[in-house]
């Protein structure tokens, strides 16, 4: 793996870290300050998107209840960089406290500035099913 791929595995490898210790410092730093989230709904007659704003995500993961433990495990890195732009592809399985929650894509897009990797945009798809 090229140094660069290491580089951008290493933000989203942080990225979960940070939510499992429930250190909203620790995951903000490594957003770009106009980041957005997103996830995919699947619905009967076709999916539709959900959004969240970056500085909820980081609220929710700082006010995690005490004892309560998020993980999502990345299952594999797929990630492909075209100069300053960064693309990585991750399956995923979601766990609360050790109990299985659902699984799914996380789509992640990356910008390399002067301090970095830094996350731009993230969407994901989630199901309990097909995982």
């Amino acid at each position: 793996m090229a140094q660069e791929e290491k580089e951008v595995e290493k933000v989203i490898s942080t990225l979960f870290e940070g939510m499992k210790a429930k250190d909203g410092a620790k995951v903000q730093v490594l957003f770009h300050p106009d980041a957005s989230m997103q996830t995919v709904i699947a619905g009967e007659m076709g999916a539709t998107l959900g959004s969240n704003s970056v500085s909820d995500f980081i609220t929710r993961i700082s006010t995690t209840p005490e004892g309560t433990v998020l993980d999502e495990k990345i299952l594999e890195y797929h990630i492909k960089i075209d100069g300053q732009m960064a693309s990585a592809w991750t399956p995923y399985e979601f766990y609360v406290n050790d109990d299985f929650s659902h699984c799914g894509i996380n789509s992640f897009q990356l910008i390399k500035t002067d301090t970095g990797w830094k996350i731009t945009y993230v969407i994901d798809t989630r199901r309990k099913e097909g995982c």
